[in-house]
């Protein structure tokens, strides 16, 4: 279980942090930092295991039926993984101390940093393809909550929306190629795709599969041509780029390709998707990152550059190729890091990041100067330190490689050109700011050296870098050769990480880099003074202004196709679903046995009758709509009632009840609801031909009652056959053979709701909660004009509402009884409110054996609260509300999702119950279930969005009759709208 603990404790953390005070950044970031030092000691206790070739597992049923579980899985390149993000995020903890301002949110900042850490550590420990997914959405979320951390700034809001939307997107994409895996594989346990290569590969959905793939792992790396939301992300707080955007999430879709590389890679289709985007990257990354002006700006375009090598050495079918890969992102992730901060904390002392005014400060911060030196020549490849051995290794592999002439040259000129402009911006990061005369112009802030304890965590990633480039075979080398070992198995190819391997073609080749990068410095010079951040050739595209010009076409495209369909009336509408409808359940039923005769014998008298009833019901409700509204509504509540009587005539208690409790509180809404509606007036909408009107008016009235006619006897056929079918077929008989032995229940119909189909009730329960709080919201904001009231004695309930709320604050309760209104019928009204509350909750507890449950009994004792309101008035029922209906919404996902998740503990699947039968003195045997708790769950959000949508609709009627501050005159017009 130590893996769930080392998942679990940064999710924890980030609850905690996210509850702390804001000037409490000490005990903030001591928390991050502890918690990532607690999982990097957890992940370390793994090695002696994983060194033998063990896989460290721990598995959770979720859904095993599906093939489906909460799998945590932890071999040598998951380790390895897993100790760069706790390790690194330890490090910027503690960093980010120093850097964050005491007047940021710092809790929020904490709080989405330790959510990230976790989302990362799932998506690199899960054993599930669908959770690995999960996990990887997490990661964009939580990423763009930290980039956005400044949102008062326009830069950091777009950076964030960019890195999202593109990063989301992938994540669909990788999660259709995930499931198509799943499929051709049978299973998403990772070890049983790991071992089906030969299958995937030799699907005719490989294409297809590898490009969902790729999609996902590119947007995420920022590989071309997804690249441009990197540069836009650094807008974010320099400990989030430092941790994010170069040792972890940009990581993410290398590991995702690593991980894949036995299954998906060794095509052409493999070679020329990852490696094109790779080779692409390399060097558009290293030639762009060469002509920034802020600091942040090369570092990120040389990230694109160095995850585009690591990309290209995935590409090549080669397995030491792949070694160097995986070597290359342990390099990266400390040279990069540590060159963040050393950027972070120039501007933090200095108060810029410009190129062009900063210079001289090994003067003023010989520290941090030789900390980003050192760095500086870790990315630029100089002997001695981890990146030279990484990239001799890409250089040896691109000369090897070659399949056929134009990669034999073509591979290592690219490499030497996009190496030598790595020389050249990193030459030019650290003569530029570190080196020359004194700053001409004046900084914000004298430069001076940090805090000591703000330099460690680069000193111990600088460290670690020449520890590395002169001693590679002892500190990285039993790592990585788990990691690569993890990843081939038997196939792990030998591989030597010796700093001299004499005089050859790779070490030329990084000698004449390295050179090439000084000559090409020193002849940019002067032209970088002339034009400075001028990219040449390529200075017109604009990544940020691409994508926002995208959005908007996209706007654009989807106002044009709103503009064509949509109407300001209901009318137009409702005809459009209901023809499509129509039309698309019409075509099965035609092939099918439904519609034949026999279906339809054997009608019974007086049920034809009742339904003759509620045709006319309805036809009446319609034709009457247009004259007289409370008319319609008592005949469309005549045509729910029978309905209510047919349920009940077929055997449907359940059904009946549902519906009789639903047209009650439905009907009650709407008459709250009627007084908003305009009034209709004589002639209205009649043009200048008025016999032309009439005819297409006639018309369209006919077309829409035909159309009705149709649909409503459709559908009633297609219900009436359904219900009278003489034997049930298929999963209707399994529901009613399995309910009583599988989910311990006679109530069918309930038992379907909270057990066999729980997960949709749970959905559906959350949609309800969610339109509840959108109408809440909307009609906060909502104030209908006055004149379109219908209401004649508006001004009286004006002067009533106005007295109660006077006496509001009256601490005597009578004070608060509405003047006019019979105590006697108010008092029992009051009365039968506990009596309610009786009969739901005794609906509520039968609801598992006989007709009733959690969603029936929230509709009586919504009803209940819905009478207290028609009577007491909105005053008095709130004055005694002691739980609002907000919080009845959040208890009733609380306790359904508690219910769903606690059979976990019994090692049962998700929604599974789990039920204990005792016996009590005086009250006999009692069987309780998790199924009753997520019944309560169901009860009470339905109460709370019941009356959640009655209080915003009662506090509308309040607020629009309400006088005005100024006193009217006896023959003014309407009441005044209150503006809000």
């Amino acid at each position: 279980m130590s893996l769930v603990l080392i998942l679990a404790l940064p999710f924890i953390g980030s609850i905690i942090a996210a509850f702390m005070p804001s000037n409490a950044r000490n005990v903030e970031a001591w928390l991050a930092g502890l918690l990532a030092l607690i999982c990097a000691g957890l992940t370390m206790s793994h090695f002696p295991a994983i060194v033998d070739g063990e896989v460290v597992r721990t598995t959770l049923p979720w859904l095993p039926e599906h093939g489906v579980n909460l799998s945590l899985r932890m071999d040598g390149f998951a380790w390895l993984f897993a100790m760069i993000v706790t390790v690194m995020g330890a490090l910027i903890a503690l960093y980010a101390r120093y850097y964050m301002s005491p007047e940021d949110p710092v809790p929020r900042y904490f709080s989405f940093f330790l959510a990230f850490m976790g989302s990362m550590l799932g998506v690199v420990m899960s054993g599930n393809l669908i959770q690995l997914v999960i996990f990887w959405e997490l990661t964009s979320l939580s990423s763009f909550m930290l980039i956005a951390y400044w949102h008062h700034r326009l830069d950091a809001r777009r950076g964030a929306r960019m890195s999202l939307t593109i990063t989301g997107a992938g994540g669909l994409c990788l999660l259709a190629g995930v499931l198509m895996i799943g499929h051709v594989v049978g299973s998403y346990d990772l070890d049983i795709v790991l071992q089906a290569g030969d299958t995937i590969r030799n699907h005719p959905w490989y294409t297809i599969m590898l490009v969902l793939v790729a999609l996902g792992a590119l947007t995420k790396s920022a590989q071309f041509p997804f690249h441009v939301w990197l540069p836009n992300a650094m807008a974010a707080p320099t400990p989030v780029s430092a941790y994010l955007h170069s040792a972890t999430m940009v990581k993410a879709g290398v590991f995702l390709l690593a991980r894949l590389w036995p299954v998906m890679a060794g095509t052409p289709e493999w070679t020329w998707i990852i490696g094109g985007a790779g080779a692409i990257s390399l060097l558009l990354g290293a030639y762009a990152a060469t002509f920034q002006t802020d600091m942040k700006g090369v570092l990120a375009y040389s990230t694109i550059s160095h995850l585009g090598l690591i990309t290209l050495l995935l590409g090549m079918e080669s397995r030491l190729a792949l070694v160097a890969a995986v070597f290359h992102i342990i390099n990266h992730a400390t040279f990069k890091a540590s060159l963040f901060m050393a950027a972070g904390i120039v501007d933090h002392e200095t108060g810029t990041r410009d190129l062009t005014r900063l210079s001289g400060l090994y003067r003023s911060m010989p520290i941090t100067a030789t900390l980003a030196v050192v760095a500086a020549a870790a990315m630029a490849g100089v002997p001695l330190l981890n990146g030279f051995i990484s990239k001799e290794m890409f250089f040896a592999e691109t000369v090897y490689v070659s399949a056929n002439d134009f990669t034999r040259i073509g591979l290592p000129l690219l490499a030497v050109v996009a190496s030598a402009f790595s020389v050249a911006y990193s030459l030019r990061f650290i003569r530029e700011v570190f080196f020359g005369p004194p700053p001409a112009t004046d900084l914000p802030r004298a430069p001076h050296e940090p805090p000591l304890m703000m330099l460690i965590p680069s000193a111990v990633l600088v460290v670690s870098c020449l520890v590395v480039g002169m001693l590679p075979g002892l500190l990285p080398g039993p790592f990585l050769h788990t990691a690569v070992q993890a990843l081939l198995g038997d196939d792990t190819p030998r591989y030597s990480l010796s700093i001299w391997h004499g005089v050859n073609l790779p070490l030329v080749m990084s000698f004449v880099a390295l050179a090439g990068g000084i000559v090409l410095q020193l002849l940019l010079v002067r032209r970088q003074h002339a034009r400075p951040g001028h990219t040449p050739f390529i200075y017109r595209f604009d990544g940020r202004r691409t994508f926002e010009s995208l959005l908007e076409a996209l706007d654009v495209v989807a106002g044009f196709i709103l503009e064509l369909t949509r109407s300001p009336r209901l009318q137009p509408q409702l005809f459009l679903v209901v023809l499509v409808t129509l039309v698309v359940t019409t075509l099965p039923l035609l092939t099918g046995p439904w519609m034949q005769p026999e279906v339809f014998t054997g009608f019974d008298p007086a049920f034809v009758l009742l339904w003759v009833t509620g045709g006319i019901c309805a036809i009446g409700a319609a034709a009457s709509a247009k004259f007289h509204r409370p008319a319609a509504l008592m005949l469309s509540g005549g045509a729910g009632l029978c309905t209510v009587i047919t349920f009940a005539w077929l055997s449907a208690p359940d059904l009946a009840l549902t519906q009789l409790t639903v047209e009650v509180v439905t009907m009650v809404l709407i008459l709250l609801g009627l007084r908003w509606l305009p009034p209709r007036v004589q002639g209205e909408g009649e043009d200048e031909f008025p016999i032309r009107s009439a005819i297409f008016a006639g018309l369209r009235r006919s077309r829409d009652f035909i159309i009705a006619i149709v649909a409503g006897a459709g559908f009633t056929a297609i219900a009436y056959a359904i219900m009278t079918r003489p034997h049930p077929e298929g999963v209707s008989s399994f529901f009613v053979e399995k309910s009583v032995p599988l989910g311990g229940g006679a109530n069918v119909v309930n038992v379907i709701l909270v057990d066999f189909r729980g997960f949709d009730t749970l959905g559906e329960i959350t949609v309800l909660g969610i339109v509840a709080l959108s109408v809440y919201a909307l009609l906060r904001r909502f104030r209908p004009p006055p004149e379109t009231m219908q209401l004649p004695n508006a001004r009286q309930f004006t002067a009533y509402e106005d007295k109660l709320l006077d006496r509001f604050s009256d601490p005597d309760p009578k004070a608060l009884l509405p003047q006019g209104v019979m105590k006697v019928p108010t008092v029992l009204v009051r009365l039968l409110l506990p009596l309610a509350a009786m009969v739901s909750v005794y609906f509520l507890v039968r609801g598992h054996n006989l007709p009733g449950g959690g969603f029936v009994g929230g509709l009586i004792m919504a009803t209940a609260i819905i009478i207290q309101y028609m009577v007491g008035g909105v005053i008095w029922v709130e004055a005694r509300q002691r739980l609002h209906p907000q919080y009845w919404i959040a208890f009733g996902l609380l306790a359904a999702g508690t219910a769903a998740m606690a059979v976990w503990w019994a090692a049962k699947p998700f929604l599974s119950s789990v039920a204990a039968e005792f016996h009590v003195p005086l009250i006999g045997h009692i069987h309780l279930s998790t199924v009753l708790l997520f019944d309560i769950g169901v009860y009470t959000l339905v109460i709370g969005a019941t009356v959640l949508m009655l209080v915003a609709l009662a506090h509308q009627s309040l607020r629009l009759y309400r006088k005005p501050a100024a006193v009217e005159p006896q023959d003014a017009g309407p009441p005044i709208q209150e503006q809000s």
